[in-house]
């Protein structure tokens, strides 16, 4: 038997915004979320151009004890699951 999937809601955690609302207003506006590397040191790397996450607060989503134990790629999973829960019309 097949499985089914349903999307609910939606949450999004991208180089374009945090949040749907915010992603949406920057492809409406043409902007790239690319641009120069900021987070670590890219001097010996050919490319030094990556479409980074800005302005995520991790401490929004997670209590700092968890975030202190999490890696980053995890608090954007939660955060984007969060938002889908919250953005689902059933949630409450």
């Amino acid at each position: 038997m097949a499985r089914r999937v349903v999307a609910t809601g939606l949450g999004m955690v991208t180089p374009l915004g945090v949040g749907v609302e915010k992603n949406w207003e920057s492809v409406i506006s043409g902007k790239s979320g690319i641009g120069p590397i900021t987070k670590f040191d890219v001097s010996s790397f050919a490319s030094q151009i990556a479409g980074e996450v800005k302005g995520f607060r991790s401490e929004d989503f997670l209590t700092p004890k968890d975030a202190r134990h999490l890696d980053i790629f995890i608090h954007y999973a939660i955060a984007s699951a969060r938002m889908a829960m919250e953005n689902s019309q059933g949630w409450r």
